[in-house]
């Protein structure tokens, strides 16, 4: 199982060990994309998730599910506070709004920037069902949210959409920290990784 982390806040419950060589939680991605390198800021360690963060991440599923339903990509994000309360929520729309950027990671991030002050948007998380895209790594480094948790890896992703006829993303996938260096990263999530992939799968018609 591999989980990227910087060194930061510590959660406890659902213990997930770091591996150094980044080997992914599924047998169809052991391997990592080319550009899914592990970032110089990161170390080989081992950290937690409590209930709380299993639970916003749950609901990202959820929000993914509401996405596909409504013809839109499975993705689903919560923001939440560094007590862990529930402060937005956001899913995919390009399909429904026409609109390539309505990512959710990218719309929590506005949000953020936009109803919270510096202290909070750094103590605040980004629970999301998939690895930002550059795009949103960028805005919530701008927008200063200090953590993201995401359940499936944008090098899963690909290998996923690779394996089943799947077109191309017309943006390069980046490990968040590549991006945004500053930001507290915690992701894959093996225990939900099978559900969100189900999600992808039957998005691609496969």
């Amino acid at each position: 199982m591999a989980v990227t982390r910087r060194i930061g806040s510590t959660r406890h419950k659902y213990a997930i060990r770091f591996h150094k060589d980044d080997a992914l939680a599924t047998d169809d991605c052991r391997k990592l994309n080319d550009t899914h390198r592990r970032s110089p800021q990161t170390r080989a360690m081992t950290t937690v998730l409590t209930s709380t963060d299993m639970a916003h991440l749950r609901r990202c599923l959820e929000l993914a599910a509401e996405a596909l339903a409504d013809g839109d990509g499975p993705f689903g994000s919560v923001l939440a506070d560094s007590d862990g309360n529930a402060l937005h929520e956001g899913r995919n729309r390009e399909t429904s709004t026409g609109d390539p950027t309505a990512h959710p990671e990218f719309e929590l991030a506005r949000w953020a920037a936009m109803n919270l002050d510096p202290e909070a948007c750094a103590g605040a998380t980004v629970y999301t069902s998939g690895e930002h895209c550059p795009m949103c790594s960028a805005a919530q480094g701008w927008a200063g949210v200090g953590r993201v948790v995401y359940i499936a890896s944008s090098a899963q992703l690909t290998q996923w959409r690779a394996g089943w006829g799947a077109g191309e993303s017309p943006v390069r996938a980046l490990p968040i920290q590549e991006v945004a260096p500053a930001i507290d990263v915690v992701g894959p999530v093996p225990e939900l990784v099978e559900e969100i992939r189900a999600l992808h799968q039957a998005a691609a018609g496969a």
